[in-house]
């Protein structure tokens, strides 16, 4: 068998005050006249085996922050811990060792694919980089790779271009479990693609966890597909973690959320025509990452924001059980009185 069953611990990843940064040129000379904080300070865990959930509207960090956890973007600051080591300050061959157990399936598979190689080509690149197996050995793998995620054994020969999105989407995901990875951050994966095939690669997703004990870092700004998938999810806004909650929580409507994640879970189209719920409108445009508000980020465009909310920047903390962070000052003081 091409995967195997492992011992499993409970943390898998734990980020500490992960900060991404981009430098602004300017001047004649192009000189650094400062730097745009795309992840500003995030902290959370991954626990072994769950599927991690990471919302947000667009430009609001979600997929710097997952490519950073792989190093495909250098961060900043902060230290990415993945089973206890800093993968931050690890020895360039010893990155290449974890690069097995942590793999990515991108946003866009058009271009994600290289359109000169074959299918075969494309899923052999991983055995013959990491010297998985004998040469003999290779094409067994990866026809066994192409049953594993639904595809016909004559997509061997064929190019990118004779695949459907989501066919090449499966190609992606048949790429990453090539290694046999602990760890997948799957950046968007179903956004390109047509609803109805959407369900079937989500599907694939959740099967594939089951059945080779997968742990997902899941982006996305669709929260239906989050719901449906995820056991936890973040909510990040301009840089900044907002929630940590539970998926059943996120559905309960008598359960108080961040006053952006009830923006959020109000512009999610309804599931049926009859529904009702209320609709949280926000005031104004998204600040600039660049300069962006002073204490908490969200209070220009909060319903509920008071004078102490320009002031202090409210970090994630226990609200209503131990297992929920939000990072509110009004919510920290309602759960006080």
């Amino acid at each position: 068998m091409l995967f195997s069953e492992e011992p499993r611990m409970s943390h898998l990843v734990e980020i500490r005050d992960l900060v991404v940064g981009y430098p602004v040129h300017g001047g004649l000379l192009g000189r650094k006249v400062g730097e745009v904080r795309a992840v500003n300070k995030v902290s959370f865990t991954v626990q072994k085996g769950e599927i991690l959930g990471l919302v947000g509207e667009s430009g609001c960090g979600k997929s710097t922050l997952g490519k950073a956890l792989l190093r495909l973007i250098e961060p900043s600051a902060g230290q990415i811990l993945f089973k206890g080591e800093d993968i931050l300050t690890t020895t360039p061959a010893r990155l290449r060792t974890l690069r097995r157990e942590m793999q990515m399936i991108f946003q866009d598979p058009f271009s994600s694919l290289n359109p000169r190689m074959t299918v075969g080509d494309i899923l052999s690149e991983p055995f013959i980089i990491h010297r998985l197996c004998a040469s003999k050995d290779i094409k067994p793998s990866v026809m066994e790779l192409l049953k594993i995620v639904g595809l016909r054994p004559e997509s061997y020969q064929k190019y990118p271009h004779e695949f459907s999105g989501g066919q090449r989407q499966r190609i992606g995901i048949a790429r990453a479990l090539a290694v046999k990875p602990d760890f997948i951050v799957a950046d968007e994966p179903v956004s390109a693609l047509d609803v109805s095939i959407q369900s079937q690669v989500l599907n694939l997703l959740k099967d594939l966890r089951k059945n080779f004990q997968l742990t997902y870092l899941f982006i996305s700004h669709d929260l239906n597909v989050i719901r449906y998938l995820c056991d936890r999810v973040i909510v990040m806004y301009l840089g900044r973690v907002m929630e940590v909650i539970d998926r059943d929580k996120l559905i309960d409507p008598s359960f108080r959320l961040h006053p952006y994640t009830e923006a959020l879970l109000s512009s999610a189209p309804r599931k049926h025509p009859r529904e009702t719920k209320e609709r949280v409108e926000l005031q104004g445009d998204i600040p600039s990452p660049a300069s962006p508000p002073s204490g908490c980020v969200f209070h220009p465009r909060c319903r509920e924001a008071v004078d102490e909310c320009s002031k202090q920047i409210p970090t994630p903390q226990a609200y209503a059980d131990p297992h929920h962070l939000v990072a509110c000052i009004k919510r920290r003081e309602g759960a006080q009185s």
